[in-house]
């Protein structure tokens, strides 16, 4: 297969088009776009999800979710919606434009709104991803952060998102297809991956460049990956790093900021679509491509090679070839890497799962030169120190008078007695009076407290320090969405402090429940507002019966088993 690099249509209009339109779109109705539709929409403009003209109309939507199609039949397996809320639904008319912005309020582009209309999630999950389990990054997404109401319609691109990190690295569709041209490029596989490049995938992507006669390209996702993956800095300069082990002039190394949607088999389809947007005549597609890891049955959501499958079965409409993905193992005996299939019986396959690498990193062991090249290491360690060095959270839960704030008190001048880390307390009423003093207790404004104190603590744990936060927190989704805030950066240790009810009443030095069961305190937790337990906290201390200093002991043993701390 040769690659037709010809210019692809984007959706940009001239500059002094775009002045004019900016002059004329004060008036409209102004989305901030999320991090999310900021990727989708930077691929919109510039061609990468070409055919697409704008996010998907109702029609379109429908036939994808079902079909993997377009209603005009194109093939096109993710669907690209603009998901708002309904305060900004309900200002949008059928017909009218829109202002798209940045998070600055920059306007990218405008979009001509043609359909509006609330989904069914539950239908889109199914349909897209199989599955309704929110443990699936795609559905969790979907249900818990994207917007209830869909808008559809065509965009006019006004300027591409604004990038300054590796401007050199950063590569539309067309300016690739033009260094491709210029080299004389015409067989061009990618390399799809959100992790670091160890020396086996140099080594497979390599034959795999070399078996397909083509050059390569490693195009690594910059956008948004899987929550928990490496961040894209250190990932980039890893790739950096393995750059030069490749023979000179074959490799080339290009970002893609596609916000993921970790879809398994049709994500698959979508990637190579993608691909050969940007020149790509081929593309390795690996097991479990995409893959979101497991389900609450312990299994993984997609089969290993059903990513493959799908692939091969519309290839030619993709318009790129699939490269199968070789496995590659170290033989000790001949200290080289060789396919799987290629290692003769009796010879030893020396290997280091990713979990086992996390441990080594977490742990500060040796990373062997066989498995990973120094550069690589070196980068992978500044970015990821032993754990016991990194930033964490603890964060306490339970109810009113239950004996949080009194255990994190004790915790953190036992964590400041051993020094090493800087320690905040963000306890429930000291974040009110100085965070959130224009907040009262409705369910919203209990949910803006926590995720505020949420947001303090991941900032702390990301610059190293540790957090130790006691909110009543009642709500377990609002709890699910600080602890993937916090473990964006560190540890998240969930404490339940499971006082009875009656414990806590009979404790109340202020009256408060007293007041509640009189009525004069409203959507008071434990009496008229419920709380939801945590089912499987870290650690779940019951306070009846015992002192503080031990209930924080208890924590601190947690910490150093979990390699937080050391003693």
């Amino acid at each position: 297969m040769m690659s037709n690099l010809a210019p692809i249509p984007e959706l940009f209009i001239s500059p002094d088009s775009a002045v004019k339109l900016r002059q004329e779109a004060g008036d409209l109705p102004s989305w901030d776009l999320t991090q999310r539709q900021l990727c989708d929409l930077e691929l919109l403009m510039n061609g990468g999800f070409a055919p697409l003209k704008g996010f998907l109309s109702e029609a379109d939507y429908n036939s994808v979710v079902s079909d993997m199609r377009l209603a005009d039949g194109t093939l096109w397996p993710m669907p690209i919606t603009l998901d708002v809320t309904e305060e900004f639904a309900e200002k949008v008319e059928i017909g009218r434009d829109i202002a798209l912005r940045d998070a600055e309020g920059v306007l990218l582009a405008i979009m001509s709104v043609t359909d509006k209309w609330v989904p069914e999630k539950s239908a889109e999950a199914e349909g897209v991803f199989r599955t309704q389990e929110t443990l699936h990054p795609g559905v969790n997404y979907l249900v818990n952060k994207a917007g209830p109401v869909y808008l559809g319609g065509p965009i006019t691109g006004l300027q591409p998102p604004v990038h300054y990190d590796f401007k050199l690295r950063r590569n539309t569709p067309n300016e690739l297809r033009s260094f491709f041209r210029k080299l004389g490029w015409r067989r061009i596989v990618a390399f799809q991956t959100r992790n670091p490049l160890h020396r086996a995938h140099q080594e497979l992507t390599f034959r795999a460049a070399r078996e397909a006669q083509a050059n390569l390209l490693i195009h690594p996702v910059v956008g948004m990956t899987k929550p928990g993956d490496i961040d894209h800095f250190t990932r980039v300069r890893c790739y950096e790093a393995v750059l030069d082990k490749y023979p000179a002039a074959t490799t080339t190394l290009s970002l893609l900021n596609l916000a993921m949607r970790m879809g398994g088999p049709r994500e698959a389809v979508w990637h190579g679509i993608i691909r050969r947007n940007h020149g790509c005549t081929h593309m390795i597609v690996g097991r479990d491509h995409a893959g979101p890891g497991k389900n609450s049955k312990g299994e993984n959501f997609y089969g290993p090679y059903e990513a493959q499958d799908l692939f091969r079965k519309h290839q030619d409409e993709i318009g790129v070839e699939m490269v199968d993905f070789k496995q590659m193992v170290y033989v000790q005996e001949k200290a080289q890497y060789f396919p799987r299939d290629e290692v003769q019986e009796g010879e030893t396959i020396l290997d280091i799962s990713g979990t086992e690498l996390r441990r080594r990193l977490r742990e500060g062991l040796e990373i062997p030169e066989w498995f990973s090249f120094p550069e690589v290491v070196s980068e992978l360690r500044r970015s990821k120190p032993p754990r016991a060095r990194q930033g964490f959270t603890v964060f306490f839960t339970g109810l009113s008078g239950s004996g949080k704030s009194t255990i994190a008190n004790a915790l953190m001048v036992k964590l400041m007695e051993m020094g090493g880390r800087p320690v905040t307390l963000l306890d429930g009423d000291v974040v009110r009076k100085h965070l959130s003093s224009e907040l009262g207790f409705s369910k919203e404004h209990r949910d803006i407290n926590i995720r505020r104190i949420g947001y303090v603590a991941s900032e702390i744990t990301k610059n190293g320090g540790i957090a130790l936060c006691a909110p009543i927190a009642p709500y377990a989704a609002t709890r699910a969405a600080v602890r993937e805030m916090i473990e964006e950066h560190g540890a998240f240790v969930e404490v339940h402090v499971a006082t009875s009810l009656e414990e806590c009443e009979r404790r109340d030095r202020k009256g408060l429940y007293k007041l509640a069961r009189e009525g004069k305190i409203k959507e008071f937790t434990g009496i008229s507002d419920p709380y939801e337990a945590p089912q499987n906290p870290e650690i779940r201390l019951d306070t009846e019966g015992f002192d503080i200093d031990y209930c924080a002991s208890q924590v601190i043993l947690k910490l150093e088993s979990m390699g937080l701390i050391r003693a």
